[in-house]
């Protein structure tokens, strides 16, 4: 708050110069008119405001000044460029404002003319009265002279009123500042041209919130509480550090303490010793005793567990056995279901082939009835009209010239001429017709099955050009052949393997640690590991968890098999068991492992030693079936993936081509490549032959839109023809001479009737037999291709059985090698612990021998060996320790108490600073708290002189603060409506928002304090009303703060303001061409 009197008496000082009385329009072109005041009574702030302004080289001035202000109401008018904005700048600056706070310049090099090496202000302060800063060394007034020199360095001068400089330091400048409460940089003390319009124009709610902070000052209040937050949690952080140090100093003050103990007699330690050492000796028997008694317990319940182990592994050995023969079951089924399907097939595509001819015989006979039909119906009609002609002719009565009547027949003649050649075209478009309809729709049917292959190949295609890719992956990671994300798989085990998540860590896939001693025996390797290719190895179940784990976060689908067997790192020795045939290889001795676990793994879940690799299928049959199986072969596998066991055979069919062990990538990748270029190839020709059928297609439906057209023609044409004959024939009655030859057409047309009738009963007859033909040619198709799709949905099922079959004797035999090497391991355990209780029963007769030495009688002792160890240990360190310093009592004296002092002194001074932190901390809250409640007091005031000063024009409306989300919304209803009718600012016009902004600002200056107040261009947007009353509501508030110095920058005039000695009104000229010193008049003088 400023510190001066609220109110202070000026001189009272009457001026009676007669004003201009030019109208206002030619005050604004002459700014040289003098201005006068009327006379007035008026109190004057004495300090803080400022007396005068002088600049020189500033911005585009060469000079302006000096300015002489009144002590309450001072206008400074002027068109744009006269200087206004620059007074203000330069008392921003001067008053030491940065560049950015005035809106001007990003740097006060920019405020120094162009072509001036230095621009300087001048400004003079008011420092009268009891309140005035350092009176003895100022004076009355206090001059701040600013020089800017061209790099932007700013200098001061800070003289009293005499002229003395009494200081250069910015230091000062910030200490006069304060003791008047001069903000420059608050926008409510001093509103530059740029902040007015911002605000103006500014819609935002926060940007509005900000300007309330920033004049009230809140905002530096909230930034120093941060402050004081921040600085507190660096003070809660160093007395941290302290305890830290205070737990050092605590530690060697024990061990200070300690030695100081260590005074004592050695001999009381030397006793103390040898009773430790007998405990000690007892303690080690008491000790091995309680060992050996879990040992013996466990050895009994393991041997309790060994028949259980016994029942487990004799009941998975049955699951092996009936899972392998239910595989066999569905394995037969499978081949027969797949033999009928391959008897059915052939059958399917004659049937097809038969119905396709029966159908088209259908369509063919339609075609040939349908028109033996039309034709009848024409006779017929023929047939109705010359009997009705001839029985008209015979009643007839009326005679005609012969000439007229051989016309008549003549015309009749031509125009039945002319109707039988229709009659032929008709026939002829409706064969043609038929004709068109039986190419589109034979198109259709060969258009649709090419579609269909069209879809198959590029399925095929995409999926070779799939493999293509994971085959060109695998030319630099082998391992994405086993699938895509295999290599992320194998890095998280690599890292979850470093972290101690594995025991040990887990081999795979397989088959990335086989390879084929024959690479052309890869297909048969393959049908013969299956699944197994793509597993992994664990050591046990712990591991396996875990892995499955890994596995389901990078597999969604496609898992691969987990096995668990303990790792051996050495190959079993499967000499005895395995096949040893001179000619053929078994899967064993075909393979280079590099793993001897993986090698173990194989051979127990799929026994490899006893599977031959036999490459011919003929060979393979011979070896297996016909003769004598070898020895300890159980089946055999052919290049082609055939599986042969000594009854019976499984053909491969769903495995042609190797997808991990192939040995040639390169080989792989260009057989794709060939055959996706084939296929491409076939692919073109079916899409060309597709275009050609499509093209076929148009054309005949163009041709049979074009056929359809000519037949309604035609049809059109025979009707008008027929109409003109009946009319030819109903003109007169012709002489009876004319029935001869209707009766002879007559006859004639009935002979050939009878023909028709005969000839459409045998087409109909034999239509119908070839429909019967055709349905029952379709209905064995259909009956076919049902018993075809019945075999395949019933493989269907069959086959996942077989999946589920094969599923169920890996995982038999899983679990079946599981409990064989957890009874194995179980045994080995029992036989471990016997040996180890032996050992211990050895040990522990030692040491009772040992401890009989030492103390004869049995000591009952209650403490642990270790800790009996470690105090015998410290004993003796002690003991040593005295029998070393036990000339130097005073020296351990005096770092005890040394080290109890420094502790106790810290501790309290530890303690003492955290009490500290917590008063701060209290503060703090209830400063806050008290923030809060200022802030709410500050909102309740702007609220109420807002609606006082929006009510002196009839407007209503209202301010919401939310301090929450910080945010400031004004809502102004103008021409004195309810506040239910309130509407944002943006609804209003451009000289109601500039009112309702000025009485933001009004209502900002009552809850602020500021020794003067400067207001640039705050009317730029009102229109003449709005100016006059808002220009009466400052006037209204300057005359009631006379204490208080106003300084508004504007455009206008302002002549229609009241003469008053408060009022002061500085008119600046517009520059003349080459000017550099700008006149300005005064209306009224200091008083």
């Amino acid at each position: 708050m400023s510190k001066r009197r609220s109110e202070s008496p000026g001189e009272v000082t009457q001026h009676k110069r007669q004003r201009a009385s030019q109208p206002e329009e030619d005050d604004e072109d002459d700014d040289s008119v003098p201005f006068t005041l009327t006379p007035s009574v008026t109190g004057s702030g004495d300090v803080g405001i400022i007396e005068a302004i002088t600049l020189k080289n500033f911005m585009c001035h060469a000079h302006l000044g000096p300015f002489t202000f009144g002590p309450n109401v001072n206008f400074v008018v002027g068109n744009n460029g006269s200087g206004k904005s620059a007074v203000l700048t330069a008392l921003i600056v001067a008053l030491g404002g940065t560049a950015q706070t005035t809106s001007r310049g990003s740097s006060l090099k920019n405020f120094v003319k162009e072509g001036e090496s230095f621009a300087e202000v001048s400004i003079t302060i008011r420092n009268r009265g009891n309140d005035g800063f350092k009176p003895q060394a100022y004076g009355e007034s206090i001059i701040v002279d600013l020089r800017i020199s061209g790099d932007g360095v700013r200098t001061y001068k800070i003289r009293s009123k005499t002229g003395q400089v009494v200081s250069t330091k910015k230091d000062e400048l910030i200490s006069i500042l304060d003791y008047f409460n001069i903000q420059v940089d608050n926008p409510v003390s001093i509103l530059t041209q740029e902040m007015s319009k911002h605000f103006l124009h500014s819609k935002g709610e926060q940007d509005k919130y900000k300007f309330f902070m920033k004049a009230t000052q809140l905002d530096q209040m909230n930034e120093d509480y941060d402050y004081i937050i921040k600085t507190q949690s660096l003070t809660k952080n160093a007395v941290n550090q302290h305890e830290e140090v205070l737990e050092e100093l605590k530690k060697a003050f024990k061990e200070k303490e300690e030695r100081y103990k260590g005074l004592s007699s050695l001999e009381e330690m030397n006793k103390k010793l040898d009773d430790l050492k007998k405990q000690m000796a007892w303690a080690l028997v008491n000790e091995m005793e309680k060992e050996m008694r879990p040992i013996g317990d466990r050895v009994e319940a393991e041997e309790k567990l060994t028949p259980k182990y016994n029942q487990k592994v004799d009941e998975w050995k049955a699951k092996v056995e009936e899972a392998e023969r239910k595989y066999r079951e569905q394995h037969e089924r499978v081949e027969q279901v797949t033999e009928r399907l391959q008897t059915l097939q052939p059958l399917g595509a004659q049937l097809r082939a038969d119905t396709q001819k029966h159908n088209a015989a259908v369509k063919t006979a339609e075609a040939s009835y349908h028109k033996l039909k039309t034709n009848q119906r024409d006779l017929e009609k023929d047939k109705q009209q010359l009997t009705k002609r001839i029985d008209e002719l015979t009643v007839s009565i009326s005679q005609a010239t012969a000439a007229d009547s051989q016309a008549r027949e003549a015309r009749i003649s031509t125009l039945q001429q002319e109707l039988g050649e229709l009659a032929h075209r008709d026939n002829t478009l409706a064969q043609q017709m038929e004709q068109f309809q039986h190419a589109i729709n034979t198109a259709q049917e060969s258009l649709n099955g090419t579609r269909r292959e069209e879809q198959d190949l590029t399925r095929s295609i995409s999926s070779k050009e799939n493999n293509i890719r994971q085959l060109e992956a695998s030319r630099t990671n082998r391992l994405r052949r086993f699938g895509e994300h295999m290599p992320a798989l194998l890095n998280a085990i690599d890292e979850a393997y470093a972290k101690g998540m594995f025991k040990r860590k887990p081999v795979g896939p397989i088959g990335h640690y086989i390879h084929l001693k024959d690479p052309s025996q890869a297909i048969a390797v393959e049908s013969c590991l299956k699944s197994l290719v793509t597993a992994f190895c664990c050591d046990n179940f712990r591991d396996e968890r875990t892995l499955q784990t890994l596995t389901a976060k990078f597999m969604k689908e496609n898992r691969p098999q987990l096995i668990v067997s303990a790792f051996n790192d050495q190959i079993y020795n499967v000499g005895p068991r395995a096949v040893n045939h001179p000619t053929y290889p078994s899967v064993l001795q075909a393979l280079e492992i590099d793993d001897p676990n993986v090698a173990n793994c194989l051979i127990d879940m799929r026994g490899i030693e006893t599977i031959l690799l036999i490459k011919n299928n003929d060979e393979a049959r011979r070896v297996i079936q016909r003769n004598t199986p070898p020895r300890n072969c159980r089946e055999a596998f052919t290049a082609a993936g055939d599986q042969v066991y000594h009854n019976r055979y499984y053909s491969n069919s769903s495995q042609r081509k190797t997808s991990v062990l192939g040995g040639d990538v390169e080989e792989e990748i260009n057989q794709l490549r060939e055959a996706v270029a084939s296929q491409q190839e076939h692919l073109s020709r079916l899409r060309e032959s597709k275009q050609t059928l499509e093209a076929e297609i148009r054309q005949n439906n163009a041709l049979n839109r074009t056929s359809s057209d000519q037949l309604t023609r035609v049809k059109n044409q025979c009707r008008r023809l027929k109409m003109e004959i009946t009319e030819l024939q109903n003109v007169e009655e012709p002489q009876s001479d004319d029935l001869v030859p209707l009766e002879a057409d007559l006859d004639e047309i009935k002979e050939k009737l009878v023909v028709s009738v005969r000839q459409c009963e045998e087409a109909k007859e034999r239509l119908a037999q070839l429909r019967s033909e055709a349905s029952e040619a379709d209905h064995k198709f259909k009956q076919h291709r049902e018993q075809i799709a019945s075999v395949a949905e019933e493989a269907e099922p069959i086959r996942e059985e077989l999946n589920k079959c094969d599923s169920d004797v890996e995982k038999s035999k899983h679990h079946r090698k599981h409990y064989e090497e957890k009874r194995k391991t179980h045994l080995s355990n029992i036989q471990a612990l016997k040996s180890n209780l032996q050992q211990k029963e050895k040990e522990l007769k030692e040491s009772i021998a040992k401890a009989v030495t030492i103390c004869p009688e049995r000591v009952d002792v209650r403490r642990t060996a270790r800790s009996l160890d470690s105090e015998i240990n410290r004993l003796r360190v002690s003991i040593n320790t005295q029998q070393e310093q036990q000339g130097d009592r005073e020296a351990i004296i005096r770092q005890y108490q040394e080290a109890m002092q420094k502790y106790n002194s810290t501790y309290r001074d530890v303690k003492t600073l955290k009490k500290f932190s917590d008063v701060i901390n209290d503060i703090i809250q209830q400063r806050q708290r008290a923030f809060a409640k200022m802030r709410s007091f500050y909102s309740l005031r702007c609220k109420y002189y807002f609606d006082a000063t929006l009510a002196q024009r009839g407007y209503v409306g209202h301010i919401n603060f939310d301090h929450k989300s910080k945010t400031l919304l004004i809502a102004v209803q103008p021409g004195g409506k309810t506040k239910a009718s309130l509407s944002d600012m943006r609804s209003l016009s451009g000289g109601e928002r500039s009112f309702s902004t000025v009485c933001f600002v009004l209502s900002l200056w009552s809850i602020t304090e500021s020794p003067f107040r400067a207001l640039d261009e705050f009317d730029v947007y009102m229109d003449m009303v709005n100016r006059r009353i808002s220009m009466d509501m400052f006037l209204k508030v300057a005359s009631s703060q006379r204490f208080r110095q106003f300084i508004f920058l504007t455009p206008q005039s302002m002549s229609s303001l009241p003469v008053s000695n408060l009022i002061r009104i500085l008119r600046l000229n517009d520059p003349e061409r080459n000017q550099t010193i700008l006149p300005f008049g005064q209306r009224n003088s200091d008083p």
